[in-house]
């Protein structure tokens, strides 16, 4: 299946069913009154977030989107059915964007979450509706109300605990393929990986998500490269893995490139937890890999771990810092879901 991340699509719900002019006819009743039925309310068009799905590729080919209309009402006060609601399946963490993509209108980011995006119109009177003492014989009817009509964009932000960020051929599809059980495609050429790849990693009996996006470059968040368009993919992770190719020519550039396209970016990603790996160490030995661990920790004044995805050398003391963070971002969220509920969290109570 083919990985897509925006879309964007047309969406009209149901115009209600027009109301129905109508008078009463029967043997033997000579002044039958009106009985003119209302039209039908319009469909809704809802958003149903469901969580077997990891691409947006079905809106590629299907662009538009619109509900049933109400059915006019009809004699002997028959009022009109409603349209049929039209129900729009997205993937977990799907936004959706106006059309100028400058306003956040939804955020779907729970498996079974539905929400209302668009009411039908309302359905028309029928003249049974405007009969009255002075008036009891109306000929007045209204059509249906218009339905909403307006173009989104869908855009997908993969749910993931933590994201891989780095230079094309860090490594970063080789380490999450010797963490997880994810196969991304593993070649010695920049840009292997051309959309963002998923992984459950295990350690210390817990798991958590990992995503790797394509290699950013300088002037990524400028449109150069592909990365700068699925950086949004790490935007809700709780901690960032920062991997450096150790067998670089200058590694603290290559560091400080990331750190500015992040800054650039924005969407906090600078502000992110950070854990920095200098990847390939195999490749240099241990005395060489060592001094350009201690190289750009005195450069950068963070702490760096040396390891080795090829090898599995530091991968799992990588992953148990990684798994802190997460651990630590899993029960502020919820003690806010606690405190969302029941008022403010007393840990002492609990």
């Amino acid at each position: 299946m083919k990985f897509l991340d925006q879309a964007k699509i047309y969406l009209q719900s149901g115009h209600g069913g027009a109301g129905c002019v109508s008078f009463r006819r029967e043997k033997y009743i000579e002044y039958g009154g009106p009985d003119g039925g209302n039209g039908g309310r319009g469909g809704h068009i809802y958003f149903d977030v469901v969580d077997n799905m990891n691409t947006l590729i079905d809106f590629r080919y299907t662009q538009h989107f619109k509900a049933e209309k109400g059915h006019h009402g009809q004699g002997r006060n028959k009022t009109g059915r409603d349209g049929k609601d039209l129900i729009i399946r997205v993937p977990v963490g799907t936004e959706i964007l106006s059309e100028d993509k400058e306003s956040l209108l939804a955020d779907l980011t729970e498996p079974g979450e539905r929400i209302l995006f668009m009411r039908g119109g309302d359905g028309g009177h029928g003249n049974s509706h405007y009969k009255s003492s002075t008036n009891q014989a109306p000929r007045k009817s209204t059509p249906g109300w218009p339905g909403e009509e307006m173009a989104v964009w869908l855009r997908l932000k993969l749910i993931a605990d933590s994201g891989l960020l780095g230079l094309p051929n860090a490594g970063k599809s080789t380490f999450l393929a010797a963490c997880s059980r994810a196969k991304p495609k593993i070649a010695d050429y920049p840009f292997t990986t051309i959309h963002p790849n998923l992984g459950v990693v295990y350690v210390d009996n817990t798991e958590f998500v990992m995503a790797d996006i394509p290699g950013l470059i300088e002037g990524a968040h400028e449109g150069h490269g592909i990365g700068d368009r699925f950086l949004g993919h790490v935007e809700r992770t709780s901690v960032l893995l920062h991997l450096i190719d150790s067998t670089a020519d200058d590694i603290v550039k290559n560091y400080k490139t990331i750190r500015n396209e992040l800054k650039l970016y924005g969407g906090g990603l600078a502000d992110k937890p950070e854990i920095i790996g200098l990847n390939k160490a195999d490749a240099l030995g241990d005395e060489l890999a060592e001094d350009q661990r201690k190289t750009l920790e005195d450069a950068i004044s963070k702490p760096v771990m040396l390891l080795s995805a090829v090898s599995g050398d530091g991968v799992t003391e990588i992953l148990r810092e990684l798994n802190k963070y997460i651990q630590k971002n899993r029960k502020l969220k919820k003690i806010e879901v606690i405190e969302e509920e029941n008022g403010p969290f007393d840990p002492l109570n609990s």
